[in-house]
């Protein structure tokens, strides 16, 4: 898979916070344009498609806990809410770049809710968990561009109750088309 990369002129650029004197920076999450090309195939030729991505800062906060009083310099705000930072989450969000570049070689699933996931095992003393990354794609403003939000990316463990989506697959390149193409994308079984 051919991947270029060029600077992006979305404006969400998330500012890097500071903990007891320790800056952390954010610019991993910062928006980029990418090419994503999809490999031909029997019935159909080889395609490019051009793919602004953007973060949710969803992949490195946690939602405010009712009762729970973050300290105030884990308090990260942006023009719509304001969540506590997850150190976790922010580790782990140095891997969503090159997950994202990487869909086309990944498992792709259907939720419920119109997004998709893909899942990327993490496995640092020797055991399974789960990083999920939820994602929308949408069409662009410009045209024959797509848009990509990660919307939100975290292991799933006992702190997320809810259950994982069914997996029902979906390869990105499918996603990628119908979105373009204006095409409904039905949830597989």
């Amino acid at each position: 898979m051919k991947v270029k990369e060029t600077s992006v002129s979305i404006s969400i650029k998330w500012r890097p916070f500071v903990y007891q004197g320790r800056e952390y920076s954010l610019s991993h999450l910062h928006p980029f344009e990418w090419e994503y090309m999809a490999p031909a195939g029997e019935k159909r030729p080889e395609r490019i498609y051009k793919i602004q991505v953007i973060f949710s800062m969803h992949t490195f906060t946690r939602g405010l806990k009712d009762g729970h009083r973050p300290e105030a310099g884990l308090v990260y705000r942006d023009s719509r809410e304001a969540r506590e930072i997850d150190f976790e989450r922010y580790e782990l969000s140095k891997r969503l770049p090159e997950i994202v570049r990487t869909l086309g070689d990944r498992t792709c699933y259907h939720t419920d809710h119109g997004n998709f996931f893909t899942i990327e095992l993490i496995d640092p003393e020797g055991n399974r968990q789960d990083y999920e990354v939820y994602f929308k794609a949408s069409r662009a403003s410009r045209r024959g561009w797509l848009n990509l939000y990660v919307q939100s990316a975290y292991l799933r463990d006992s702190a997320h109750g809810t259950a994982q989506p069914k997996k029902r697959k979906i390869r990105f390149q499918v996603i990628a088309y119908n979105v373009l193409q204006r095409k409904p994308i039905k949830p597989g079984k």
